[in-house]
């Protein structure tokens, strides 16, 4: 006689089965996710007015794919003026999630899986006077996000487990032009030095690994908040070698 719960058990099976054929099924290749602000989606500086996105082979993701190589798939997810969870009202034309980095980050995980790794670089919005956080409140809301990851599992009826997370703190701002932009960050520059103090006990203590970007790049555009192509090179060559020791390609 069939029961309820044989029912139940063996429908899971059936699920951990398919999950595992889909696995197989995608390869060997490492899956990247790269969830980030306006330095991720390649936000060319200006010092005012409306700008463009650097070619995909300029910006710091597409340079970690061509250092990674082919046994990885980097996975672009940057958003210009994202934060780590804490929504930006000026901007009311960006509906759904909106700037809220912590309300659309479990949809992108379900929606990109499988995936190995999440590597998240926020936390420059943050920073912004509006907001009015510290670098610990910061901190606090990279670590929502380390959870979010962990607590978004396979996603939506998959078998796959979740992946592991990377923490980047981003490099400190740099000299911000023009005045209004000085205005709107006003602060920040002595707070984004302080992130990476911060945000590795946060990562450690969330399972996530975690390495500080303003090691790699300083924040060199015009503008004072974004990178010139020789920062993204130098970010993404960086990070690659992190994610190498963290996940070797497979054999």
């Amino acid at each position: 006689m069939i029961t309820r719960r044989s029912l139940i058990g063996a429908l899971a099976a059936v699920a951990l089965l398919a999950g595992s054929a889909a696995h197989a099924a995608e390869g060997t290749t490492r899956r990247i996710m790269v969830y980030g602000d306006s330095n991720t989606w390649g936000y060319i500086p200006v010092e005012s007015g409306v700008t463009t996105r650097y070619p995909k082979d300029v910006r710091w993701p597409g340079v970690l794919q061509a250092a990674l190589g082919s046994g990885y798939e980097v996975v672009e997810e940057g958003l210009s003026a994202r934060t780590t969870d804490v929504p930006d009202p000026t901007l009311p034309h960006i509906s759904g999630a909106g700037l809220d980095g912590s309300a659309y980050l479990s949809a992108a995980v379900a929606t990109h899986h499988p995936l190995d790794l999440v590597v998240i670089m926020l936390g420059t919005n943050d920073v912004k006077t509006m907001f009015d956080r510290s670098a610990y409140r910061i901190a606090l809301g990279m670590g929502k996000l380390i959870d979010i990851v962990a607590q978004t599992k396979g996603g939506v009826g998959t078998a796959y487990p979740a992946p592991k997370v990377l923490v980047l703190a981003p490099p400190p701002l740099g000299k911000l032009a023009p005045p209004s932009r000085a205005e709107r960050f006003a602060g920040g520059v002595e707070k984004t030095k302080e992130l990476p103090r911060y945000y590795e006990p946060v990562a450690r203590a969330a399972g996530a690994e975690f390495l500080d970007v303003g090691k790699l790049a300083s924040t060199d555009g015009v503008d004072g908040v974004h990178l010139s192509p020789e920062a993204h090179k130098a970010i993404g060559t960086g990070v690659a070698e992190k994610i190498k020791a963290m996940l070797p390609a497979r054999p």
